[in-house]
């Protein structure tokens, strides 16, 4: 099989654009030569400092991406960076008295983003949500997109009900932040478990294998919330967040999964978290005895994002390899490519253009998304995360 590249995620950019939404408004693309680079308009992306990890990820991407549409010369685009939704916002401010946008791309880093958004709204300036969908503004935006949250918590669902899990059973779960990335992920969980609605994780449908996937066991939602109550911890996308909180909890947790039947299963929502359980086995805080204990469970740790170093560690060939090996009885990642952001500006080019734009104001686009794990890592290029 040949080796998917990191832009796999990015073919949103060649798909037709025939998808429509069922909101309401029609999208009115700019299609006035002003917003050429010839006219001095510009596209402005915003998105997160380049450092490590997901999202910085996704800001290499996007500034990458807007040095080719300056070299490209149809349109001026600018990438600016900032560490917080507040930062975004200032961003924000400069970009209406400038009086020069022809659009923006909002990566919205936190919730605190929407007044930001708000005033894009009252500016009249087209914008397009990426990544984090702040309700309220997207149903302005002339397309939010992001890759499938809610087929993202299916997969994993599948997957770990796959591995045995069932009601009564010990999970962990790494929350990402308390933003609409995270609720949506949590929702398509509960949904694949419950048999909810198909549209939002209800099935899983995997784009490597083209299979659509259903629970084997309709859980009630008392049973799903059971299960998603007792460990869980907003880490804010942090491997040492993570570490800290099971540094704190592992006791319990390990003592809990023996009472009840020596399965473990943990839903981390970013391959960073789930870093930080095999950091902590690595580390002096747990002895010998905890390890031995946990050695004996049965443990199925799930992750989001495309990280090679995971895939690496999947494959053997990480220096954290022996490690999974001995304690993890499975481990997966659900690809979630920070290469879409590329795509996202893409497709604030293809509204300026105007031609063949059919989504209406406030529509959204979701990336489909696949399974990682050892069987299929070899063929998949992840991005470098640390």
């Amino acid at each position: 099989m040949k080796k998917l590249a990191v832009a796999f995620l990015g073919a949103a950019v060649a798909i037709s654009l025939a998808a429509c939404s069922v909101e309401t408004g029609q999208s009115t693309p700019a299609t006035d030569s002003s917003t050429s680079a010839e006219g001095g308009k510009v596209i402005y992306v915003l998105g997160p400092t380049p450092d490590h990890g997901w999202t910085a990820q996704a800001g290499t991407f996007a500034s990458k991406r807007v040095d080719e549409i300056n070299a490209e010369g149809r349109y001026k685009a600018e990438y600016k960076a900032s560490s917080s939704g507040d930062e975004e916002n200032d961003i924000v401010t400069q970009i209406i008295a400038n009086n020069d946008a022809a659009g923006v791309v909002f990566f919205a880093l936190d919730d605190s983003a929407k007044s930001g958004a708000e005033a894009l709204i009252e500016a009249g300036i087209p914008f397009m949500f990426f990544d984090r969908i702040i309700e309220g503004p997207d149903a302005s935006a002339v397309l939010n997109y992001s890759g499938d949250n809610w087929a993202v918590g299916a997969g994993i669902a599948y997957w770990l009900q796959k591995n045995g899990m069932k009601p009564g059973d010990t999970l962990v779960e790494f929350i990402g932040d308390n933003g609409t990335v995270s609720g949506r992920r949590d929702e398509g969980f509960k949904n694949f478990l419950t048999g909810g609605d198909a549209s939002k994780g209800g099935e899983y449908s995997d784009k490597l294998t083209g299979e659509t996937y259903k629970t084997s066991e309709a859980w009630t939602s008392d049973q799903v919330d059971k299960l998603m109550g007792q460990y869980k911890v907003v880490c804010d996308w942090s491997a040492d967040k993570a570490q800290d909180y099971l540094d704190q909890q592992l006791a319990d947790i390990i003592k809990d999964a023996k009472g009840n039947g020596g399965n473990l299963y943990v839903y981390s929502m970013d391959d960073e978290m789930t870093f930080g359980f095999l950091n902590l086995i690595e580390s002096n805080s747990i002895d010998d005895s905890a390890k031995a204990d946990l050695e004996k469970l049965n443990v199925y740790v799930s992750a989001i994002g495309g990280m090679q170093e995971l895939y690496d560690v999947m494959l053997g060939s990480s220096k954290q390899s022996p490690t999974a090996e001995k304690y993890f009885d499975g481990l997966m990642s659900v690809y979630f490519n920070p290469a879409m952001m590329t795509s996202a500006i893409d497709y604030m080019v293809q509204y300026l253009d105007g031609s063949g734009w059919t989504y209406e104001t406030g529509a959204g686009e979701y990336e489909p998304v696949f399974i990682v794990d050892k069987s299929n890592a070899a063929d998949v290029e992840g991005f470098t995360g640390h």
